[in-house]
C-alpha cells in the first residue's frame, strides 16, 4: 500500500545540515514519489529518502543543474530524455541466474508437458540484466535438449540501462560462479585476451530471447498472448495493491488456459483470488471463471 503522508517539514532534514551538495526537502521528495508512481507505479517509503537524494544527486551534476528543485521541474515540463535516467536511477535490479531454483524444475515440467504445441510463449516481465531470462532460456534447451525449439522468450524492462546490458549477455566470473561447469560450458563462451574474466551467453541461447523496453503501467503493451509462462518476479513489490490488481487483470487475459504466472518469494496475489489461484511455491494458475 502507498504509505500515509505525514506533515513532515519542508525543510531540509537537520541531520544532513552541511553534508550533503544539495539542499535535499522533504517537499522534494515528495514531488520525486508522486513523479515515479504515476509514472511507473512505484511506491517508495520514507525510508527511501536518502536511497533517492544519492541517486538523484548524480543527476544534478550530470545535467549541471544547482537545485533538486531545478531538477525536478526539468521532468515536470516532460524531458523524455531525462525521465528514461531518471527511472533507471530509482529502480533496483538484484537478480542472478537461477535465482529462486525451485521454479525452472517447474517450468521445465510444465514445458514437457507442452510439447506438440507452437509455439510456445514466455514472458519475462522484469528481464533486469539478463540473468533471469537466459535462465529461462537454458531450461527451455535442457527441456527439449536441443536450441531448436518452439519456443519464444519475450525479456522486457522499464530500465534502458539494464536492458543493454541483457541483450550483450556478458558477465563476470562472479556473476556466473554459481553455475555448473556442464551449464558454463554448453551456454557461455570464455573471454580470453582482453575479455578474460568474462563469459558470454553464446549466440545460439542469446537468439532465443527478444529484448525490449516495457512500462507494465503504460495503457498499451506491444506483448500479445498467449502466454505459456509468465515470470513476474519481484516487481510486484514496489506497487502497492490496487497496482499490483491492475496489472495482474490485464495479465489474466494474456494467458493460456493452462499458463503459469511465476512470482516472488516475498509476493503473494490473494488479494487477486479472482483472477490467480496459488499452486504452491509461489507459482500461480488462472482462476477458474478468468479461464
Amino acid at each position: 500500500m502507498i504509505e500515509q503522508k505525514t506533515a513532515w517539514s519542508t525543510a531540509p532534514v537537520a541531520r544532513d545540515s552541511g553534508a550533503r551538495e544539495f539542499a535535499f526537502t522533504t517537499a522534494d521528495f515528495e514531488r520525486v514519489r508522486k513523479l515515479i508512481y504515476a509514472h511507473a507505479g512505484i511506491s517508495l517509503s520514507p525510508a527511501k529518502q536518502d536511497m533517492v537524494y544519492s541517486r538523484l544527486a548524480r543527476r544534478l551534476r550530470e545535467t549541471r543543474l544547482k537545485s533538486f528543485g531545478e531538477y525536478l521541474a526539468l521532468l515536470e515540463r516532460g524531458d523524455k530524455g531525462e525521465w528514461e535516467k531518471f527511472v533507471n536511477s530509482l529502480t533496483t535490479n538484484l537478480t542472478s541466474f537461477f535465482r529462486e531454483p525451485h521454479h525452472f524444475p517447474m517450468l521445465a515440467g510444465h514445458l514437457k508437458k507442452l510439447q506438440g504445441k507452437s509455439p510456445i510463449k514466455i514472458w519475462c516481465s522484469a528481464a533486469s540484466t539478463g540473468e533471469e531470462p537466459y535462465s529461462i532460456a537454458m531450461t527451455v534447451v535442457e527441456a527439449f535438449n536441443s536450441f531448436n525449439t518452439p519456443v519464444t522468450i519475450v525479456a522486457s524492462d522499464l530500465d534502458t540501462n539494464v536492458l543493454a546490458t541483457a541483450a550483450k549477455g556478458v558477465y563476470a566470473n562472479d556473476r556466473v560462479d554459481k553455475l555448473s561447469p556442464e551449464r558454463l560450458s554448453r551456454f557461455f563462451l570464455r573471454g580470453v585476451g582482453a575479455q578474460d574474466g568474462t563469459f558470454t551467453v553464446k549466440p545460439e541461447l542469446r537468439r532465443m530471447i527478444t529484448f525490449q523496453r516495457l512500462n507494465l503501467l503504460e495503457p498499451n503493451w506491444s506483448l500479445r498472448g498467449p502466454l505459456d509462462a509468465l515470470f513476474c518476479r519481484n516487481v510486484m513489490i514496489y506497487f502497492d495493491k490496487p497496482t499490483q490488481y491492475k496489472i495482474l487483470s490485464r495479465f489474466a487475459p494474456l494467458m493460456s488456459d493452462n499458463g503459469l504466472l511465476f512470482a516472488g518469494h516475498s509476493e503473494s496475489f490473494l488479494h487477486a483470488a479472482d483472477l490467480f489461484r496459488s499452486l504452491g511455491k509461489t507459482v500461480y494458475e488462472l482462476a477458474p471463471k478468468s479461464r
